[in-house]
């Protein structure tokens, strides 16, 4: 028989122990002949199922599939939605950190250790972190220090010093340093009262100064006794832990306890939504403009998997622990529609665009309408376009020019939105849906569209 050759999926191409690829919808992973010994280790010590059985390791089965250069083609078990650090809430990259250095010090009892720390190799379930690099694993041999250590650093405690003591919008240099944040970049933004925290002293400022000074000597020739390697580990391990964003409000953060909704209006649109829901029978709905994640909730509960995307971090992160002590199927990811993240990493093409990943079978766009087309000028058409792309059925909420909301963001500007109205909102959405239902929200002028992509 004659093995064929498969091409990598775009973003797998840097680990020469194996990589993901597409077959017939299909995502499987090609493990390399090199990669032998260290998969038979892992398979073989107790260590995968010790991790998988605990949810800590996405699990995979061995398929008889052979190509060019493998040792085994293993079929991983799906994760619905792919996001990625710069998506993440605090609470999301600090769950992602602390997973991480969980499987590391379960991967010394067992003989083996994490070649690599990239937070790319988690992802989310809902709300539970999961690592997926099933090839990151390798044998732990005796005096061998951690190799991951600075990339973990850079990848993990660096942005949350950054986000927990500056400025939690600074998480978002993640996207411009996909390889990591530079140690002596955080140094630089770090606040003095950092210097009081020995674990960032010592991890971060520190590392990053030794290094300055030539102090580059690889990891793997360096000596680090076992028991001192996981000291240090849970000295991480700590520093990390202890990491917590102050007090903050941003701008939308408590908007359903500011909104001008009577009670009975409210439960009229929750009445509503999920009704229109159910109709859709949806197996995955984005929620985008989600807030506080009630619509998002009400949709997990008919037993859609759920993204509730938001701008605002602190909703963001409010809903990631809100969903976390529900264990909701709920993922909270950070996106501007305004400005949604593009394709990056080489040739544009190893992490994808945000467009790209939020494909859904319902979209829900409740009380958002009017800050992208008044609050950020989008036209009602570009809108529609955009919904369209991401999936079939649309849940709409439409909000007039009379409700106090659009009046707001109205008062200290010319009024330049002469299609903003309900029939030019129907005229605009109609190119690219069938209007299925209008409702309107009890004790409210706003009005609730169940749309389906033509």
């Amino acid at each position: 028989m004659v093995k064929k050759k498969i091409k990598p999926e775009t973003g797998s191409f840097r680990d020469r122990n194996g990589f993901v690829f597409l077959e017939n919808g299909e995502i499987l992973r090609q493990v390399n002949l090199i990669y032998r010994e260290n998969y038979d280790q892992l398979i073989g010590s107790g260590l995968y199922r010790e991790l998988t059985e605990s949810g800590q390791l996405i699990a995979h089965r061995e398929t008889t599939k052979m190509a060019r250069g493998a040792y085994k083609i293993i079929q991983p078990e799906m994760v619905p939605f792919i996001s990625y650090p710069y998506g993440w809430s605090f609470g999301q990259l600090k769950a992602a950190a602390l997973l991480t250095l969980k499987i590391e010090l379960e991967s010394l009892k067992y003989g083996m250790s994490l070649k690599d720390a990239s937070a790319y190799n988690v992802q989310f379930i809902g709300t539970i972190p999961i690592f997926i690099d099933t090839l990151s694993f390798e044998k732990y041999r005796e005096g061998q220090p951690w190799v991951a250590y600075r990339q973990f650093c850079r990848h993990f405690l660096a942005p949350l010093a950054l986000m927990a003591m500056r400025d939690v919008r600074l998480g978002q240099l993640s996207k411009i340093y996909i390889d990591g944040l530079p140690l002596d970049l955080a140094d630089k933004l770090l606040p003095p009262k950092a210097l009081f925290n020995l674990g960032i002293l010592a991890h971060i400022k520190l590392n990053s100064r030794l290094q300055g000074v030539g102090l580059k000597r690889p990891e793997r020739e360096m000596r680090l006794e076992k028991k001192s390697l996981e000291n240090l580990i849970r000295h991480l391990y700590a520093t990390t832990e202890k990491l917590e964003l102050g007090k903050n409000r941003t701008e939308w953060g408590d908007y359903y306890q500011e909104t001008n909704y009577s009670k009975k209006a409210f439960a009229d649109k929750r009445k509503l939504v999920k009704t229109m829901l159910r109709q859709t029978k949806p197996k995955t709905v984005i929620d985008l403009g989600a807030n506080s994640g009630v619509f998002s909730e009400i949709a997990a509960d008919i037993g859609a998997y759920t993204i509730a995307a938001d701008s605002d971090f602190l909703a963001v992160e409010k809903n990631f622990r809100n969903f976390s002590k529900m264990k909701k199927r709920i993922l909270p990811i950070l996106v501007d529609l305004t400005n949604p993240t593009p394709a990056l990493g080489w040739r544009n093409v190893e992490r994808k665009s945000f467009l790209s990943r939020a494909k859904a079978d319902t979209v829900m766009a409740l009380a958002l309408i009017h800050h992208l087309a008044i609050g950020n000028n989008v036209p009602l058409g570009d809108i529609a376009r955009f919904m369209a792309q991401i999936g079939r059925y649309l849940i709409i909420e439409f909000v007039p020019k009379e409700d106090s909301k659009v009046e707001f963001l109205l008062q200290n500007r010319e009024d330049i939105f002469d299609d903003y109205s309900t029939e030019g909102f129907e005229r605009s959405f109609k190119k690219f849906f069938e209007i299925r239902e209008c409702q309107k929200v009890k004790e409210s002028k706003r009005s609730i569209y169940l749309m389906e992509r033509k």
